[in-house]
């Protein structure tokens, strides 16, 4: 297996600085099927996809979804069935890794124990043949840049699991690649410390200004890091778009049900106009609802809204939902608050803790359930 964070061979880093256009990656209708005939699986699907130079950019969706096999085409790991894939311009489907201007950094750090942490760092830009006061700036620069200069001595054994990501990092940096891919990097840490490196990562990508496509099932990750993201299942790309965009305005409903928490309500579409739609809620209430892109469904016809749960308050019975709450659950800084509507739907609303706020109603408590203006977003059928 290739070292998961070595620069390939012949990946020179004045050639292939960021200095692209501003698509960096442009790929189309890519597909990968592995195996043939009855036991064939189709692992990507068609996907189009364009990645802007120098933008966070984040694959995200469940296990199975084509993520990591799209990541290890853009890498060379792979080749495609079909379709097209250019990084800076350049065709290279069927080109190996070391003949593209990209970097992995993979769950596996692969480090060397035997060799100090700068020793690592220097390694890829060694292979390539740099002169050795050119590794040195290099590896010096890196250092900083992951501020680890007083650890340059030490071996992999010696440090943290956190400490063992910032020099595979480094030492994937340090050619200045066009393009770093990032095959969920920090899985293995523990959840304080995976906190710490999103921030260490976006620091870096825009201290850098390299292209970043990070590998990911967690949502969180991918909402806090990205620039972009693309949500996959499937094989395929459901929806593409910025954190806000795919968390408030969700394409379908695997979409929504996948990031972050939701509500869903069976309604009745009332009327479409430009500016957006008008439903009737389960309880009688006709509100606006914000639409999807594409076509709209016709009115008079039964859909699906989403509701995120901090877009909902409890309010006098007369709400424009009424339920009865079935349990509260403490999270610190807020509390879920769990309800059965009066049509026997589920619903989940998120109250901040405060002195202000009061205590949670108890259990069997009939309330009332008032929303935020463009609370509702009616999904794609």
């Amino acid at each position: 297996m290739p070292d998961a964070s070595a620069p390939p061979a012949g990946n020179d880093a004045t050639a292939h600085s960021v200095s692209s256009p501003e698509g960096e990656i442009e790929i189309g209708r890519l597909s990968k099927v592995f195996g043939a005939g009855a036991t064939a699986f189709r692992a990507l699907d068609g996907v189009s996809l364009a990645i802007r130079r120098g933008e966070f950019f984040t694959l995200l969706g469940p296990s199975g979804c084509g993520k990591t096999t799209l990541l290890r085409l853009i890498a060379g790991f792979e080749q495609p069935s079909s379709g097209t894939l250019r990084i800076g311009g350049q065709e290279v489907a069927g080109l190996g890794p070391n003949r593209r201007p990209v970097n992995t950094v993979f769950q596996n750090y692969a480090l060397f124990p035997h060799m100090s942490v700068a020793d690592n760092i220097g390694f890829g830009l060694r292979m390539l043949g740099r002169r050795r006061a050119e590794v040195q700036s290099a590896t010096a620069e890196m250092l900083r840049l992951v501020r680890m200069e007083e650890l340059a001595d030490r071996r992999p054994g010696e440090i943290s699991g956190g400490q063992q990501q910032r020099v595979a990092l480094a030492r994937a940096l340090a050619p200045r690649p066009r393009v770093l891919l990032l095959d969920e990097p920090l899985s293995a840490l523990d959840l304080k410390l995976r906190k710490e490196m999103q921030s260490e990562l976006k620091r870096l990508q825009a201290e850098t200004g390299i292209t970043f496509v990070f590998v990911t099932h967690d949502q969180e990750e991918a909402l806090t890091m990205s620039d972009r993201i693309a949500v996959m299942n499937a094989g395929r790309i459901l929806q593409t778009g910025s954190p806000e965009e795919i968390y408030n305005h969700p394409a379908d409903r695997f979409v929504a049900d996948f990031i972050g928490d939701t509500n869903f309500l069976e309604v009745e579409l009332l009327e479409v106009a430009a500016a957006g739609a008008r439903i009737r809620l389960p309880g009688g209430a006709a509100l606006p609802a914000n639409l999807p892109a594409g076509p709209a469904p016709a009115a008079g016809s039964c859909v699906t809204v989403v509701i995120r749960p901090e877009h909902a308050r409890l309010a006098d019975a007369d709400g424009a939902l009424a339920g009865t709450v079935e349990r509260s659950v403490f999270f610190g800084t807020d509390t879920h608050v769990h309800l059965r509507l009066d049509d026997g739907s589920s619903f989940t609303l998120r109250r901040q803790n405060s002195a202000a706020a009061g205590p949670a109603p108890d259990p069997g408590s009939r309330v009332g359930i008032a929303l935020a203006e463009g609370a509702l977003q009616l999904l794609r059928n």
